[in-house]
């Protein structure tokens, strides 16, 4: 690589953003040349700027990390991102190799460990342990989640669809013509359903499954 590893920083808090930046500015080989504070205007940065790598927050107010991944590596599949997480959990593991990550790091990572991370992948090499890796693969070969679709209606479906995309509730009901207590009932009866607890993870399983589009 003839010039220093250009990377986007993607946090919705600015301490955090600013934090990393002063970490990486020391470092002549690499350069911070976008920030972001949710996935869709990762998304939309992805598409105007020239980068080599982002650090990518899994868990956003607007709109998830994850699906954000998953849009940016399909469709430039040279920008390498790697998920920054606060908790080592299998699924967030699973959800980052689905999205196309090249690994993910958990945000009270030492600076040195950081930096060495960040040339690793900018290299094209992976930060995924490799029996991680086989146990994501395997249970893609189970299909485990799969089936668990089958439990949701039409209109929940849909609803999950645009949790993914970063709607709010009211955002949603505008859409589907529907109040926002109906939306928020909705959004309550599949959490219920697929044993989730929060927005990012129904984002999260939107992605895995394919119904975030």
């Amino acid at each position: 690589m003839n010039h220093p590893i250009r990377v986007m920083l993607v946090d919705d808090h600015t301490v955090v953003r600013s934090g990393l930046k002063s970490l990486l500015s020391v470092h002549d080989h690499i350069k911070v040349v976008a920030e972001a504070s949710s996935g869709r205007e990762a998304v939309a940065k992805a598409s105007s700027i020239e980068m080599d790598l982002i650090l990518m927050d899994i868990r956003m107010q607007e709109g998830s990390g994850i699906t954000a991944c998953k849009t940016i590596t399909e469709k430039y599949p040279h920008i390498k991102v790697i998920m920054l997480t606060s908790y080592d959990e299998d699924d967030i593991i699973y959800d980052s190799i689905v999205a196309g990550a090249s690994g993910y790091l958990l945000k009270e990572i030492d600076t040195i460990e950081l930096i060495q991370s960040i040339e690793k992948v900018a290299k094209g090499e992976s930060l995924l342990d490799p029996a991680a890796t086989l146990k994501v693969m395997n249970r893609l070969r189970r299909g485990e989640t799969m089936k668990e679709t089958e439990k949701l209606t039409p209109q929940e479906k849909q609803v999950l669809s645009f949790i993914a995309n970063g709607k709010t509730n009211r955002e949603i009901g505008k859409a589907m013509h529907l109040s926002e207590k109906t939306i928020r009932n909705y959004v309550s009866n599949i959490f219920s359903k697929l044993d989730l607890h929060n927005r990012a993870e129904a984002a999260a399983y939107a992605v895995r499954n394919k119904l975030d589009e």
